[in-house]
């Protein structure tokens, strides 16, 4: 796994000899390299291609401690000052406080229940939920997230005191759940989605001790009511379609988006949505061409 960020640490006393000589010896049984037209070559070609890659290495080496991005490996200590983590299971190792703490985040308000005098007819199924924010999302006391319809962005803080790398979280994303958390401890956030994603295109970062998350819905003409269900849910009633970028969008799906964008501001102002348009006209014309009927006690809505 990943096998350029992380080197086989291999010496002359670690066993490299049953390595040498199982290669040459496979020459030695398989081939003529011993005995061939070049055998008095034999020897130069070995040591011009261990030539070959030493310059590489020591030119790889130059270059990445030249680098800004370089990390310098951690200076051998004593055994046992530290734990070592060989298993996605295994217990964490105590972290190693930086001489610069990290910034202390800002701490978000949490996200509080809509006003619910101010709910329309209709719209009680929505008592109890809470008032989206500004991004159509909500703030928990362990993430907050913010979607458009077609994604979501969760931001996962770690109330920790150190520096948090990318190798000290254990991150699982699923395409009908998700666990966020540092190794060896209880996830910050786990739990059954809301809803699928699609796990390909499943993306996080490391932004100020915070991870980020990024997933694209696999329904992409829905808004979540949070992200692991069993969490407090907005009231999607209450979100904004404007926020999402219609230009964005595909052509059935954005016609999808602006239909509700209209029946959200018809309902706002109390007037007919388009469906309830499409019914009145609909028996608009069933009553011009049935003048003998009497409609006249009829019940509409």
């Amino acid at each position: 796994k990943q096998w350029y960020q992380r080197r086989v640490p291999i010496t002359a006393g670690d066993g490299i000899e049953p390595l040498f000589d199982t290669f040459f010896g496979f020459l030695r049984r398989k081939t003529d390299f011993y005995g061939g037209a070049q055998k008095n070559l034999a020897q130069t070609l070995v040591l011009n291609s261990f030539k070959k890659h030493m310059d590489e290495f020591v030119k790889d080496k130059k270059s990445k401690e030249e680098s800004d991005h370089y990390e310098k490996p951690i200076e051998k200590v004593e055994p046992g000052t530290l734990e070592e983590i060989t298993t996605e299971g295994a217990k964490a190792a105590t972290p190693l406080k930086s001489t610069a703490p990290p910034k202390k985040q800002p701490v978000e308000e949490l996200s509080k229940p809509i006003d619910e005098t101010a709910l329309e007819e209709g719209e009680e199924s929505e008592k109890g939920k809470l008032q989206p924010n500004n991004e159509n999302g909500a703030t928990y006391a362990n993430y907050s997230f913010t979607q458009t319809l077609e994604e979501l962005e969760i931001k996962v803080p770690l109330k920790v005191d150190f520096k948090v790398k990318s190798r000290d979280l254990k991150v699982d994303i699923k395409d009908k759940s998700l666990s966020v958390g540092l190794k060896g401890q209880e996830p910050i956030v786990n739990g059954e989605l809301f809803n699928k994603i699609l796990t390909d295109e499943a993306m996080w970062h490391l932004d100020e001790n915070s991870v980020v998350l990024t997933l694209e819905k696999f329904n992409k003409v829905e808004w979540w009511g949070t992200v692991i269900k069993g969490d407090p849910e907005i009231s999607t009633k209450k979100v904004q379609p404007e926020n999402s970028k219609l230009g964005d969008l595909d052509g059935e799906t954005r016609s999808m988006v602006e239909k509700m964008m209209y029946d959200q501001r018809q309902k706002a102002a109390g007037k007919p949505t388009s469906d309830d348009q499409k019914k009145a006209d609909t028996m608009g014309k069933f009553m011009e061409q049935h003048p003998e009927m009497d409609f006249s006690n009829c019940k509409w809505g």
